[in-house]
């Protein structure tokens, strides 16, 4: 899958990250949606068909355990490999987001490096998972 086609859902309020992320993933190559609400995660993602979204926990209407609550409890974009990318450093918080399911926490302030090549990691492990697509228009998911 070229870069270009690779498509990564960002779940943040803050504008100035939300600009931030946008332009470290676009200068990588991904084409990038924004859902600035947890209420919206959902629906952004079956719109969008995401091969990888970034969640904070930190949202407003819905936090980010409640989406990935969510996420992961709709057959449609359970497999979407979820990271979490938050200010919260607290241990519990990260056993609970990964027992929910999501694939890898990262803690803000981050480095554009490490961030950019775990999301790659993640969509290349989905990918690997997913085996081959059987039609170049359809998505499979982790």
């Amino acid at each position: 899958m070229a870069a270009n086609e690779t498509r990564v859902l960002i779940c943040e309020d803050d504008e100035a990250l939300v600009e931030l992320l946008q332009t470290r993933f676009e200068l990588a190559g991904y084409r990038t949606f924004v859902a600035r609400s947890g209420g919206v995660v959902v629906d952004a993602a079956l719109n969008n068909k995401p091969h990888a979204i970034v969640l904070d926990i930190g949202l407003p209407v819905i936090d980010g355990f409640k989406v990935l609550e969510r996420l992961k409890a709709d057959a449609r974009v359970k497999d979407i490999p979820v990271m979490m990318l938050t200010a919260r450093h607290a241990k519990g918080d990260v056993q609970k987001t990964i027992q929910m399911g999501a694939k890898d926490y990262l803690t803000k302030p981050f480095d554009d490096k490490v961030l950019l090549a775990r999301v790659a990691r993640l969509i290349s492990m989905a990918a690997a998972k997913a085996g081959p697509a059987k039609d170049q228009g359809e998505v499979t998911y982790l």
